[in-house]
């Protein structure tokens, strides 16, 4: 039976499940992005395991540009000081059509958003209330429009502002007392690393990763660092305090523009009370970086609740999310 959805968030769960509706049923949808452009930061790597780029395959991910991703072979380890410890052989986990994939955000964001910008995309729409109307969900926006559909599927990240409009338990997110600190590198510097591969440096109170994001040779690197607050204005000090008084030639590392954050991760599962509602991604459960699944598990949740919707079965299969 043909049903309509409203997909709330256009990262990359949103997106992902926009696709499959559109490419895979008849089913009609609009997705709901309450900035007013797409987030398009180039320089924030992400790395997809063969699960996922089996899925995304699905809808046609294996046509991307080989030259935009990146297929790294092996995770070598390393201490703070550049000495290798050992390695794990990921091609193990490959077949001739899912790689483990490398590759920059916003190039999977581009192309998600490539068949659904024009007619399934809609920016700088914030909810201003929700209401139940005959089996239904009303949607009400800021800007006096308004939306009524059969499911409501939220994907709004880890902060979710639309769940508040469901829910009275509140899922809020915990601090993990870490900084990630984001370095793109046009080179390997003096690091003695493969640059065909996923190098882990570990250190006291940090661990640092580098990743190539396509054939250009950039590399994503990203550290994580505990630390009991978040200052963005403090953070070289903190990078010289933690990782360069353990290893001072890892100084021209941090010489280009560095981006931080702090790091939050959902402590529970707090599955829709609502039997019309979802939460998929982020929105639902919102994984550490130190895992490199949060955009694995984005795509794999977006799956699994188009296989319901195919299968008519969400209504009755709400337990997860």
């Amino acid at each position: 039976m043909k049903k309509k959805l409203a997909i709330i968030g256009a990262g990359i769960a949103g997106l992902t499940l926009a696709n499959f509706i559109k490419k895979k049923s008849d089913h009609e949808f609009m997705v709901y992005e309450k900035e007013e452009s797409l987030s398009l930061d180039e320089g924030y790597g992400i790395q997809l395991s063969t699960n996922s780029i089996k899925i995304l395959n699905q809808i046609n991910f294996n046509k991307i540009s080989d030259e935009k991703i990146f297929h790294p072979n092996t995770l070598d380890f390393y201490d703070i000081k550049n000495e290798k410890i050992c390695d794990l052989n990921l091609s193990k986990f490959n077949t001739s059509e899912t790689k483990y994939t490398t590759l920059q955000r916003s190039t999977l964001i581009e192309y998600l958003k490539e068949d659904i910008y024009t007619q399934h995309l809609r920016f700088g729409k914030k909810i201003k209330e929700v209401s139940e109307l005959k089996e239904k969900i009303l949607i009400k926006f800021d800007d006096n429009t308004n939306d009524l559909v059969d499911y409501v599927i939220v994907a709004d990240g880890i902060f979710s502002s639309t769940r508040s409009f469901f829910e009275k338990k509140k899922n809020t997110p915990k601090f993990k007392k870490a900084v990630a600190v984001r370095v793109i590198l046009k080179s390997k510097s003096e690091l003695n690393i493969s640059e065909h591969n996923i190098s882990l440096l570990m250190g006291g109170n940090t661990h640092i990763v580098l990743y190539p994001v396509n054939k250009k040779k950039e590399l994503n690197m990203v550290c994580i660092i505990r630390s009991k607050k978040y200052d963005p204005d403090n953070i070289k000090s903190l990078v010289e305090k933690v990782i360069l008084k353990q290893n001072p030639n890892l100084k021209n590392l941090f010489n280009n523009d560095i981006k931080s954050w702090p790091l939050y991760f959902t402590q529970k599962f707090f599955p829709s009370t609502n039997k019309k509602v979802f939460y998929i991604g982020d929105a639902f459960n919102g994984f550490l970086p130190t895992m490199a699944q949060g955009a694995g598990q984005s795509i794999e949740s977006a799956h699994e609740i188009f296989t319901l919707l195919q299968k008519n079965k969400l209504d009755k299969n709400n337990t997860y999310f």
